[in-house]
């Protein structure tokens, strides 16, 4: 079959959730994929960083055959071999003693807001039922109820009503907002270090850092929503580490995997992940054998091709080209380490047909909040690779189709 055959079927059978670009992928290899013509492209998404090691990585393949010829799993009635050593390593790399695995992303943040709530009810001493957690304008959490709730986007809250209580939304990089929502039953503010999906928002510098101070002053866990910008996404091997700040509580996923199976987790201390008795909270796959195996091989890629440096310096290259680029479609190019945001002004016409005219020429990216184009590719490119895409960027950005 074709690109369009599978395109008509999708269409038909499924549910019309996502508005994917018109490329069928068949098979891929470190930065590159192909489609069902042969057709070859480079790869600047990263499956919203989840394959920051490059996809099909060899290493992680190999455990994953391994281990899936072994025990997939055991459900958490029974314990498994993995899942304590990738407890054990997970927290060795991250200097947090305690953590909690999933699945999705989603469910670790579920899980988060579980923690807080409770920890405010047990630790802090919150009235049964009266916690608040706050949020910030522009967030992507997720997509459950619970966490639309506190989404400003219309479009993700339109027709899932009536939504949770329990949420504050702030203006996202003002700490002063932060201070003055604060109450005496706030039990946590959930923040991104980077929005990646409201549009690669970097906050302004030093207000992580400030945001860490005010939650520390009023008794308020800090939750560093570490999903998409972790584990080298943005040049660390958190994005909050740039404010010099140790969040209260952190949440992984995407890369927790090198993308080829679920896995995310919570880390915090033992006072906040303490909270859970037998019984409170789980899940059938959170914690598997076959996830543990490729968590624990996928962070040591990580490591030990040093692709946080590696992040840190080819992003600060590729950003600064893109910031020569003289074309009068880009209002702003921002970001850190290879996630990065190019605003387009408003009159370019979309980030999407600029994303079109990408792919034409072998690039694959996503547009966001209509305006922008993300662009997030795996942690192992190349210097020559980036080169070959910036001639195309700012050609399509430039000059046009």
């Amino acid at each position: 079959m074709n690109s369009q055959d599978y395109i008509a079927i999708e269409e038909h059978y499924g549910a019309h959730n996502y508005h994917p670009l018109d490329v069928v992928i068949e098979r891929a290899e470190g930065v590159w994929v192909y489609d069902v013509e042969g057709n070859k492209y480079l790869d600047f998404l990263s499956a919203y960083s989840a394959v920051n090691q490059g996809h099909c990585h060899p290493r992680i393949v190999k455990v994953l055959i391994e281990q899936a010829g072994k025990v997939a799993l055991t459900s958490r009635a029974f314990r498994n071999t993995q899942l304590p050593l990738l407890e054990k390593e997970l927290c060795e790399l991250t200097g947090y003693p305690m953590m909690l695995p999933m699945n999705s992303g989603t469910e670790a943040v579920e899980t988060a807001l579980k923690a807080a709530r409770k920890w405010g009810y047990t630790v802090k001493g919150v009235e049964a039922d009266q916690a608040e957690i706050i949020a910030c304008g522009d967030n992507f959490h997720g997509r459950t109820i619970t966490i639309v709730s506190m989404s400003t986007e219309p479009q993700y809250r339109f027709g899932f009503g009536p939504f949770p209580p329990g949420f504050k939304t702030i203006p996202y990089g003002d700490a002063r907002a932060l201070a003055d929502a604060i109450t005496p039953n706030t039990v946590a503010f959930l923040v991104e270090p980077i929005q990646g999906e409201g549009g690669v928002h970097v906050p302004p510098e030093g207000y992580l850092k400030q945001a860490a101070e005010i939650c520390r002053k009023n008794n308020v866990l800090l939750i560093a929503d570490e999903i998409q910008t972790g584990l080298g996404r943005a040049g660390k091997l958190f994005a909050h580490h740039w404010d010099g700040i140790r969040a209260d509580v952190v949440i992984v996923g995407k890369a927790l995997s090198g993308g080829m199976y679920p896995v995310s987790a919570v880390l915090s201390d033992r006072e906040v992940l303490g909270v859970f008795e037998p019984g409170d909270h789980g899940s059938t796959f959170g914690g598997n054998p076959l996830a543990c195996a490729v968590a624990r091989e996928s962070i040591r890629v990580l490591v030990e091709e040093n692709l946080f440096q590696r992040s840190a310096e080819l992003g600060d290259y590729f950003k600064g080209r893109l910031q020569r680029i003289e074309s009068d479609k880009v209002k702003e190019v921002r970001g850190r380490g290879l996630l990065i945001g190019v605003e387009l002004k408003p009159e370019a016409g979309g980030a999407r047909r600029y994303c079109e005219a990408l792919q034409e020429r072998g690039l694959l990216c996503k547009d966001t909040r209509e305006n922008v184009i993300r662009f997030a590719p795996p942690l192992v490119v190349t210097k020559e690779e980036l080169d070959w895409a910036l001639g195309h960027i700012e050609d399509v950005l430039s000059n046009g189709w």
